[in-house]
């Protein structure tokens, strides 16, 4: 059966059951794209665009510019065939029935996605502002309730492409499960390698209450750390713990210890008796060799090579394919550039170019 969208006329102002069709861009029958703009509502007070959800054939379209329309009355629909018909039992979409609400400043949702929200305790003033909350959108953020009830869920902060790596590990791994993704820059619905994306860090009270109280930090931090660090402390504030994931083909000697919030990656190897602090990656095919100590937020990239004895102090970044030699020490905040080959000490704060020696050397 072909998958028919209802699409209903959204609540612009919560103390305005109806609203006037200002602008209408599409018509009976048009073939439309996830995104594209349907029209403009507008009430006394309020402006609103009604976005397509999905792609399709709009269908059952009557209403016209310039006509006053009810809060949730059926606008139209989306369907695959563009000879669709909406069944009659759903032509007359009945206004939805929602408590008295003032909405927060900026706040723009639709009636049945108002609805949703109070019928779950959702606060509207944690609701993002940059785009007009549906129904679809909303669903997305109430997902982890049902799974809430695993000890194991979690949820992993940053939607880049070091949380795609996250959750290949996570799942390669096996210890838990990926309830959503948070991240401030992406809208909530939107997909990472499947995951949902619930919206922004300002749902981490919410998520708690749930009953999910575990996060993976997906924040890269390469080039500024500060926003990893950032990350870091507002799962602190939250009450988030950071579970440490390895993946199942890194490989860890007996006396190795990786601390809280550590991501040790694919073909990673960590020797005897080496030491990792909290929040450190690990990242694929790194070497980390006997008697090495990292401090805390420490980032080791892909390839590089760590002899015995090394120590890296907190916050520092050891970038591809480097080099250290046996002994050498590594200053809190340095930065060590791909390839850059280490003969000795690096002090607080080092910047080491990339492809360069340290220390230089001289003819």
């Amino acid at each position: 059966m072909d998958k028919i969208i209802q699409v209903l006329v959204p609540l612009v102002n919560p103390n305005e059951t109806d609203c006037l069709l200002a602008q209408l861009f599409v018509k009976d029958r048009q073939k439309v794209k996830k995104g594209d703009v349907l029209d403009v509502f507008e009430t006394t007070k309020s402006t609103v665009e009604l976005i397509a959800e999905t792609g399709g054939f709009v269908i059952g379209l009557s209403a016209k510019e310039g006509e006053t329309l009810a809060a949730g009355e059926l606008f139209c629909a989306i369907a695959d065939d563009a000879n669709a018909e909406i069944p009659a039992d759903k032509k007359h979409s009945p206004v939805v029935e929602t408590q008295a609400v003032t909405l927060p400043d900026g706040l723009r949702i639709t009636q049945p996605a108002l609805k949703l929200a109070q019928l779950h305790g959702i606060d509207l003033a944690t609701l993002p502002r940059e785009q007009l909350i549906t129904e679809a959108s909303l669903q997305a953020r109430i997902a982890p309730v049902k799974i809430a009830s695993d000890p194991n869920a979690l949820i992993i902060y940053g939607g880049g492409g070091h949380a795609k790596s996250l959750i290949d590990l996570i799942r390669a791994e096996g210890k838990h499960t990926i309830a959503g993704i948070l991240d401030d820059g992406i809208a909530p619905g939107t997909k990472v390698m499947d995951v949902p994306v619930l919206g922004g860090g300002s749902l981490l009270g919410e998520l708690k209450k749930k009953g999910i109280t575990k996060a993976i930090n997906a924040v890269g931090g390469i080039g500024n750390i500060a926003p990893r660090l950032a990350v870091y402390q507002r799962l602190k504030e939250a009450g988030f713990s950071c579970p440490t994931v390895i993946h199942p083909r890194a490989y860890l000697e007996p006396g190795a210890k990786v601390g809280e919030g550590g991501q040790v990656f694919y073909n990673a190897y960590i020797g005897s008796e080496v030491q990792v602090g909290f929040g450190c990656i690990i990242n694929t095919g790194a070497i980390l060799s006997h008697d090495c100590v990292l401090g805390d937020f420490v980032n080791i990239s892909p390839g590089a090579i760590l002899a015995g004895a090394v120590i890296v102090q907190e916050r520092s970044l050891v970038g591809m394919g480097v080099t250290i030699n046996l002994h050498v020490t590594i200053g809190a905040g340095s930065r060590i550039g791909n390839s850059a080959v280490i003969k000795a000490d690096v002090p607080e704060n080092g910047i080491v170019r990339a492809g360069a020696t340290w220390p230089a050397e001289t003819a």
